[in-house]
C-alpha cells in the first residue's frame, strides 16, 4: 500500500491511449477537479463530474488518474448529492 496516495510526478503524455470509461481522473488545469473519463472527442478526452453535471473537455496531458483519497472523496461527494436528491 505504500505509495497509493502519492501523486505522481509526471502529467499523462498525450500519446498515452484513453482510459477505460468510467476511470475516475483529475484535470489539472482546473484546479485538479477530479472526473469520471466519458470518452474521446478529436485531441481532447470528455471528463464529467462524479456527481453529475456537465462535461468538459480536457487535454491529456493535464489529466491524471485519481489518487485513493480523490476517488473517496469524489464517490461520498456523489452520495452526498444523491441523499439531497441532486442527483439520481
Amino acid at each position: 500500500m505504500h505509495g497509493e496516495n502519492v501523486r505522481p510526478n509526471t502529467p499523462t503524455p498525450s500519446s498515452t491511449p484513453a482510459p477505460a470509461l468510467g476511470t475516475l481522473l483529475v484535470d489539472t488545469s482546473r484546479a485538479d477537479r477530479v472526473g469520471e473519463f466519458r470518452g474521446v472527442a478529436g485531441p481532447y478526452w470528455s471528463l464529467r463530474p462524479v456527481w453529475g453535471g456537465a462535461e468538459w473537455e480536457v487535454e491529456p496531458r493535464h489529466v491524471r488518474p485519481a489518487v485513493l483519497i480523490e476517488q473517496l472523496r469524489a464517490r461520498t461527494a456523489r452520495l452526498n448529492a444523491r441523499s439531497r436528491g441532486e442527483v439520481l
